[in-house]
């Protein structure tokens, strides 16, 4: 095991560590996206409710839930240990040069990464715990009682100020993932002139349209509610 110790506290191994957990945390946030988009069909939430349901008991959804949580905190720590040795490595001097040779993305992701990390805790404060423990109303389809997050979800997205931060922070998003994709790949080993190009299409892609989707959401249903 020492060789794998080594790995882990090496730079290579944290910039692997990256790669792996961010790797399945873009997968996430596919599949979350995919939910979401759940809160717009027009059937008064229903939908939105019987998929949080099933995710929220289905034993092997929560596993990886839970592998999520550790993904995002080994994200986070691997991402200031890499900051920090990125630091020292350079000193003031290096800072300065290398500033003006890497994308605005690439010199700011523990900026980004740190913007992200406030929003998720307000996030999963204002959802993930009222799920768990607020006093939620329930409803029930054909004879099975679920809980109505979609009208917490309501509730939330009538305040304009909530828009505006969920809207900002998926433009931040946006960033941190125009960066983080292709590096993802690239620090997995698939850096080859024959998958560079595909890479970054995709990478940007992704970049642009899943953060978008997940903003557009909110702006609906704040359009969409009485006021």
């Amino acid at each position: 095991m020492n060789w794998f110790t080594k790995l882990l506290t090496s730079t290579l191994g944290r910039k692997l560590m990256m790669a792996l957990t961010g790797l399945f945390l873009i997968l996430f946030l596919a599949v979350h996206l995919a939910g979401n988009l759940q809160l717009l069909k027009n059937d008064g939430g229903e939908a939105f409710n019987v998929y949080s349901k099933f995710m929220t008991t289905n034993t092997l959804i929560k596993i990886v839930s839970y592998v999520n949580y550790a993904c995002i905190i080994i994200h986070i720590i691997w991402a200031l240990l890499l900051t920090i040795h990125n630091r020292k490595a350079r000193g003031p001097e290096g800072y300065a040069v290398s500033k003006n040779s890497s994308a605005w993305t690439s010199r700011n992701m523990g900026i980004l990464g740190t913007f992200i990390l406030i929003f998720l805790v307000i996030h999963l404060k204002g959802f993930w715990y009222e799920m768990h423990w607020g006093g939620i109303p329930v409803k029930v389809y054909d004879g099975v009682e679920v809980k109505d997050l979609y009208s917490v979800v309501v509730f939330a997205y009538s305040n304009p100020l909530i828009v505006l931060i969920y809207v900002v922070s998926m433009m931040v998003l946006a960033f941190h993932l125009w960066h983080g994709f292709a590096s993802t790949f690239q620090t997995l080993g698939l850096n080859h002139l024959k998958y560079n190009q595909p890479i970054r299409v995709v990478g940007r892609a992704f970049s642009i349209i899943v953060p978008v989707l997940f903003a557009i959401i909110p702006i609906i249903m704040y359009l969409t509610t009485p006021h």
